[in-house]
């Protein structure tokens, strides 16, 4: 029997965690996008429970890769062959599927970041992880405050006939300069828009402050499903913009794209198997290393009770000993 080879991203973020497979030809087989709830071990190993009953019995992990702010615990967990940032990984997957994007803004649930395209490669980006107003968690939470499921926040927008202006450069000031406009007797739906034209404002005046954004636009991240972001952005910009298919998963996507590069070279895949992952207990600790006057903590990964892992130092030395931890396990 025909094993098909099939390669798996992961993406673990702050908010979430996705999971893709893809084949040779980069044809997503399945993905899954869960939310991490604070327990970025336990919903991944579920998240690969998931995958493994969702793909066929005649398939074979040739590689695996990792992305996002918990790639290098998801390394571990699950024996990632490449461990790259969320830039490289966004960027690999956008120009996969649309080649001739030129710039990727990408709005996550905790932060946002926008990507440089140039001759098929980064050649520029900047990121926002300080504030919250220019993010998912941002509208979700205003979509609670208005009892409206975020699913129908986009297309609430759309029926703004004269949308108010929100403060949107800070989370804080936007919810008072909302509630403002409410006691006000705005519409929910000019309110709506005006927040999705406060969070793109907020976006471009500090995220993409000092890039030139050129066509094609490609738009990624959970917020992407956004059709009044959408909006915003196409009527600040003056462009059209692309909604990939897979728009929710694209640093997964692009991981495992990678993973299927670096194999392609002859590499042998280090991933250790679904089932082996599900039975394994991995657990973490940190603490502080006073080796000398930066006491860095480390985080340590135990797989049952050997170290897995340990990284956080900034000199390198808890890396050259995970080194030789693993060379030791392996003349074992």
């Amino acid at each position: 029997m025909n094993t098909k080879k099939v390669f798996l991203g992961v993406d673990v973020g702050s908010v979430s965690i996705n999971v893709v497979a893809i084949d040779q030809e980069n044809n997503v087989l399945g993905k899954i996008y869960v939310r991490t709830e604070g327990k970025p071990i336990q919903i991944l190993k579920k998240a690969m429970a998931d995958m493994a009953s969702m793909l066929p019995v005649d398939v074979e992990i040739r590689g695996v890769g990792t992305t996002g702010s918990g790639r290098e615990l998801a390394a571990v967990v699950v024996g990632a062959d490449v461990v790259k940032n969320e830039i490289t990984a966004h960027g690999i997957a956008a120009l996969t599927f649309v080649p001739d994007a030129r710039t990727i803004l990408e709005i996550g649930g905790q932060d946002s970041k926008i990507i440089i395209l140039r001759d098929g490669v980064v050649s520029d980006f900047a990121m926002n992880t300080v504030c919250a107003a220019g993010t998912g968690s941002f509208l979700d939470r205003q979509a609670a405050r208005l009892n409206i499921p975020i699913e129908k926040f986009g297309e609430l927008a759309l029926k703004s006939k004269s949308p108010v202006r929100i403060a949107g450069r800070c989370a804080v000031f936007a919810e008072s300069d909302m509630i403002h406009k409410q006691q006000m007797g705005c519409s929910c739906e000019d309110i709506i828009r005006g927040l999705c034209e406060a969070l793109v404002r907020n976006y471009l005046n500090n995220v993409g402050k000092g890039k030139e954004i050129l066509p094609r636009v490609v738009f990624q991240g959970g917020v992407a499903a956004n059709v009044g972001i959408k909006k915003a952005f196409e009527e600040a910009l003056g462009y059209e913009i692309t909604v990939p298919e897979h728009y929710d998963v694209m640093g997964a996507l692009g991981a495992a794209i990678l993973a299927k590069d670096y194999v392609s070279k002859g590499h042998k895949t280090k991933f250790r198997g679904f089932e082996e992952i599900l039975k394994k207990e991995f657990t973490s600790r940190s603490f502080e290393c006073n080796g000398c006057a930066n006491y860095c903590e480390i985080v340590e990964l135990m797989a049952g009770d050997s170290v897995a892992a340990r990284w956080g130092g900034r000199c390198g030395k808890w890396t050259r000993a995970n080194q030789t931890a693993e060379k030791r396990s392996a003349v074992v």
